[in-house]
């Protein structure tokens, strides 16, 4: 008969798999509660494991998309804390600026996920989208669709032109999008879709009530534009005629991620100092007379949570809601009152660096009113007003960051006002006073 003392001896993995089968009656019972114990924290560990690896391999394809996509850090890890959080996004600028190559390049790093995307028009039948029929089966007097890669089998989808929905498509979309169901052309009972988020793109904002429907149910909206700084244009063009690369390609399993989203995304802890910000940020912008609804307050704190997750952090701290600043506006116009008072609400040194944010923007808009001037005339503007001004900020700029890094603030704010106080000051060395782009970018490495 083996004994405890002997099990004991046994190492611990065997426990685990033999369980207690050898033990004496009288300690059978407590035996088994023990090892069960134990193996349920064995299992707890292996979790935790998994989901530090998930987090890292998140944070790693985020960290090859920015460095792949000039001046998209900031919307490159939204878009990947949006998928995390299960919920859905909106690329809205203009065409050419790699919104749907952003789309693409980050789903299929998805390992087993099954990929749709579609280029909607006005015309786009809902069949289109969830399934066609299946004409075979129509022949035998059967009416029903085959949904194999359409909307309705996909873990993930890219909807390009989502404002351009039909009327048509327009309920099944809006029910697809919010509750993951699609109801067949038949009139059976409703597919559940195994969607985990969509990234949807636009050149346009919505113009009627049909799409403006859509808008809403998009949590997070994300603009992007054309390049701003000359020298990573110039890194642009040359990427066009070098010999290219291959890149360093991350990739997650499907399961892993579900997993996290699922379970390991909404288990991270939101303190109630958190909770009190979220607040303070509500009465500050309804001050502003920005109202967002409930429902878009409280799905906002599972991009929180994300948020958190992505970074490795058990609970969610201040650093995290520089996040909403692309979930609390309907309009563009908006976006900056909303970013001023989510900066102000994480970062004391706020008040800084959003003077500084607009001195920078002075002095683009004077570059902006000064072309077709002369080169002498640019030069001594540069010399007079604007190299001074750029430089102090710049120098301010680096200091509020460290000063934020180190007290564990978010920097995301003061980053992107410094990114464009580099884009600015390459404007200016570029076109007032003609410095080539190419030594502009080597100066900034």
């Amino acid at each position: 008969m083996t004994t405890i003392a002997d099990l004991r001896e046994v190492p611990y993995w065997k426990i685990v798999l033999l369980g207690q089968s050898a033990v004496s009656s009288a300690h059978q019972g407590v035996e088994r509660k023990e090892l069960t114990m134990d193996a349920q924290d064995a299992q707890d560990a292996l979790d935790g494991q998994d989901a530090q690896d998930t987090a890292r391999r998140l944070r790693a394809i985020s960290d090859e998309l920015s460095d792949r996509f000039y001046e998209r850090d900031d919307v490159v890890r939204t878009l990947v804390v949006t998928l995390m959080a299960g919920q859905h996004s909106l690329v809205l600028g203009p065409p050419g600026t790699a919104k749907s190559e952003m789309a693409r390049e980050l789903t299929g790093r998805i390992a087993g996920a099954a990929y749709w995307e579609i280029l909607l028009s006005k015309f786009t039948a809902p069949t289109r989208m969830f399934g066609p029929i299946d004409v075979a089966a129509l022949a035998r007097g059967e009416y029903r669709q085959v949904y194999d890669g359409r909307a309705t089998t996909a873990h993930v989808a890219f909807i390009d032109e989502i404002f351009k929905c039909s009327t048509a498509a327009l309920n099944e979309t809006l029910g697809y999008l919010n509750e993951r169901i699609y109801h067949p052309e038949n009139g059976g009972e409703p597919i559940r879709c195994p969607l985990i988020g969509a990234i949807t793109a636009s050149n346009e904002l919505p113009d009627g009530e049909d799409s403006a429907a859509i808008y809403d149910r998009l949590l997070v909206r994300i603009e992007v534009g054309y390049l701003e700084d000359p020298s990573n244009f110039a890194a642009l063009v040359r990427s066009a005629v070098s010999r290219p690369v291959a890149p360093t390609r991350t990739t997650i399993e499907l399961a892993a991620l579900r997993h996290a989203v699922t379970e390991t995304v909404p288990a991270v802890d939101v303190p109630d100092v958190i909770v009190d910000a979220v607040c303070t940020l509500r009465a500050a912008l309804r001050r502003k007379e920005l109202v967002a609804s409930d429902r878009r307050w409280r799905q906002a704190v599972g991009l929180l949570q994300a948020s958190a997750y992505l970074d490795g952090r058990p609970a969610v701290a201040e650093t995290d809601l520089s996040v909403l600043t692309h979930v609390l506006w309907n309009s563009p116009a908006e976006r900056p009152t909303v970013e001023r008072e989510v900066l102000q609400l994480i970062n004391p040194d706020a008040k800084e660096a959003l003077e500084l944010a607009d001195t920078i923007e002075e002095l683009e808009t004077q570059l902006d009113a000064m072309a077709g001037q002369s080169r002498e005339a640019l030069s001594e503007w540069v010399i007079k007003n604007a190299h001074n001004k750029l430089a102090m900020a710049g120098k301010r700029l680096e200091k509020l960051r460290e000063e934020a890094a180190g007290a564990g603030r978010s920097t995301a704010a003061i980053d992107r006002i410094a990114g464009r106080q580099r884009a600015v000051r390459a404007r200016v060395l570029t076109e007032a006073l003609g410095v080539d782009a190419s030594m502009v970018q080597a100066a900034q490495l």
